[in-house]
């Protein structure tokens, strides 16, 4: 009986052994090139996770460099509870980014940007350009694909897919639509200071006009009233047939000088009157006569704005208008259908020998817009058909000193 007792124990001790020697890795159990036979689980789980890869993740951008919050994982637990003796065994890292859409989101908020048209300015000096800012566009869903998938490989950095976005309105496109449409000009007497000062004025009035699409420009709108007040001088005007003197003379030639450069634009005249006597600086009826009655009108008939420029160089004024192209060239053409001559020259009697007033023929002429295609006339419009009245001249003579014999003949 007592040695049955003594059995008893000695295998109660054995079993006792056996549990305690349960809560320790195998003998000659290797993982991830370790050797933790031997070692409590608690031990052998610390000593293997400090030695286990925890690889960062990075995302390369042009705003710089975003790392990746990962959440570890792993199945090292799990290896040392069933490791068996003598066998070598491998720990699985898994990374995990609880909060990938939101990082995507943030990087992609911190490298994208908005694009911004290129502006246009200009006024009586001219154009200028600010270039076009390009845009930059991220491919978020694509970042979302490439940082999941590189978690799972175990790779350390990924590129943001950036790419720039081009804005509607780049300043190649702003130089197309300003190009020079046409180019008039007409030559003016230097000397005289009064019509030159006018012709001026009136030009520089009128530079760095813009006219929108389907607007209709007004020169006396535009110029305003031929006043002393409005800073115009007396100089010679034509009314009733009549060279006289009068506030504004000279404003016409600037009118007809845009007049010119509007038809060879292809803008559509609405409005525009002769002189009741030609003139000398462009051909019958292509001039443009404007008083506080009558005006210069034309419509911008292209789908995008038009620009006016005006220069005095010397005796000449030049408009340009520019705009937008149709591919088409705008010509003006004149013919005069007859002549009208003028009364004999009316002589009086005057204290030198002298032409008051040059005679001057009238005429009946026409104006036509030609415009051609590729080199082909495909239209011929008629513009204007207008008489000019004649002109008849005077001249102041000396009376010829009288003979004796008339002076005799005279007395009483």
């Amino acid at each position: 009986m007592k040695y049955m007792k003594i059995a008893a124990l000695l295998l109660a001790g054995s079993f006792f052994l056996g549990a305690c020697g349960g809560g320790r890795i195998k003998r000659n159990v290797q993982v991830n090139g370790i050797d933790v036979g031997g070692m409590s689980q608690s031990e052998a789980l610390d000593t293997v996770r400090k030695r286990l890869d925890r690889l960062p993740l990075c995302v390369i951008s042009p705003a710089g460099e975003f790392p990746l919050s990962i959440d570890y994982s792993d199945d090292a637990e799990s290896v040392l509870k069933h490791a068996k003796k003598g066998q070598s065994y491998t720990v699985n890292v898994r990374r995990e980014c609880v909060l990938l859409e939101q990082f995507a989101d943030m990087v992609c908020l911190l490298n994208a940007k908005e694009g911004k048209d290129a502006r246009l300015g200009f006024d009586a000096d001219g154009f200028t350009y600010h270039p076009e800012e390009n845009g930059v566009a991220c491919d978020r869903d694509g970042l979302v694909k490439a940082v999941s998938r590189a978690l799972k490989q175990g790779e350390t950095r990924v590129s943001l897919v950036c790419r720039e976005i081009k804005p509607a309105v780049t300043e190649e496109l702003l130089r197309e639509r300003t190009q020079l449409l046409a180019k008039f000009s007409t030559k003016f007497d230097a000397s005289n200071a009064p019509r030159s000062h006018n012709i001026a004025l009136a030009a520089s009035r009128i530079a760095g006009t813009e006219i929108g699409s389907g607007e209709t420009f007004s020169f006396n709108r535009r110029v305003g009233a031929r006043t002393a007040e409005n800073g115009f001088e007396e100089a010679a005007v034509i009314m009733d047939g009549e060279f006289v003197r009068g506030v504004g003379g000279g404003v016409c030639q600037a009118s007809t000088t845009l007049f010119g450069a509007a038809l060879r634009a292809g803008m559509k005249v609405e409005e525009s009157h002769p002189h009741s006597l030609t003139v000398g600086y462009v051909a019958p009826s292509q001039d443009a006569m404007v008083s506080s009655y009558s005006d210069l009108k034309f419509t911008n008939p292209y789908p995008y704005p038009v620009y006016i420029l005006s220069e005095i160089t010397g005796g000449q004024v030049t408009f340009c208008i520019y705009g937008l192209p149709d591919g088409r060239q705008y010509e003006v053409e004149s013919r005069v259908l007859f002549r009208l001559d003028p009364p004999s020259v009316k002589i009086v009697e005057g204290t030198q020998n002298r032409i008051v007033r040059q005679e001057r023929a009238g005429l009946c002429s026409e104006s036509y817009l030609a415009v051609y295609e590729a080199g082909q006339l495909v239209a011929r419009t008629l513009v204007r058909r207008d008489t000019y009245a004649c002109v008849q001249g005077i001249e102041e003579r000396v009376p010829a000193p009288q003979t004796p014999e008339e002076i005799l003949d005279g007395e009483i």
